[in-house]
């Protein structure tokens, strides 16, 4: 058991919320805030489309699971990964249930979009990985994204840089938990991307005056 317990768990998948806007990620698991849009809509689908599959299967020489549930008592996350693929090796995997051979896990995300310029996608790969590692006592050495626009499958290195990142931001994210408070909006054009924008309103939460300077300025003026 790492340093957290299950009561401190939180989702996997609001670490790609914090890693694209730490406000956006307050508004959903602090305030309990969410909005469709065309983009959260068909993503649900694409994820829905996955997980209809068959829990286990076998697919050429690759055993692929689907709908694993995660944690990380390190990270202090849990979540589902879409799909684990098994690969076959001579060494260095590990053992599965009534399967002869070693085995290696990789991870696949399915997103409904195209490869994204920040890193939040691949954030929340790398904690799947770091998932299964902790709970498999295995070494994955990378993940895949299927993305749904482009209809392509980009293969991404869990490396050492991407591992800290998620640490990182799961310090941040546990951090932030606990002091309850929503951060205001930073700038930035992805505000436009965002589902939440109209229950963000960033524009009025970048002004530089906060709530107590508007309560002392309206006392002064009384």
């Amino acid at each position: 058991m790492g340093q957290y317990t299950d009561d401190l768990l939180l989702p996997l998948s609001g670490l790609q919320h914090y890693a694209f806007c730490p406000r956006q990620w307050a508004l959903i698991h602090l305030e309990r805030h969410w909005d469709e849009n065309v983009r959260t809509v068909e993503g649900r689908h694409l994820h829905e489309k996955v997980h209809s599959g068959l829990h286990s299967e076998r697919d050429g020489d690759l055993i692929i699971t689907r709908s694993v549930p995660l944690v990380s008592y390190q990270l202090g996350l849990y979540g589902v990964a879409d799909l684990v693929e098994y690969h076959p090796v001579a060494e260095g995997g590990i053992t599965l249930p009534g399967r002869d051979g070693l085995w290696r896990p990789h991870p696949v995300e399915y997103k409904r979009g195209r490869v994204k310029a920040d890193d939040r996608d691949e954030v929340q790969l790398c904690a799947q990985a770091m998932c299964l590692e902790e709970m498999l006592g295995t070494q994955i050495e990378s993940g895949s994204f299927f993305y749904g626009e482009t209809r392509r499958r980009v293969r991404v290195e869990i490396s050492e840089r991407l591992r800290k990142r998620v640490i990182a931001l799961a310090n941040e994210m546990h951090e932030a938990f606990l002091r309850g408070t929503t951060p205001v909006a930073p700038a930035g054009a992805a505000c436009d991307l965002c589902s939440l924008k109209d229950w963000c309103i960033p524009k009025l939460t970048r002004k530089k005056r906060n709530v107590h300077a508007y309560m002392k300025t309206q006392l002064e003026t009384e």
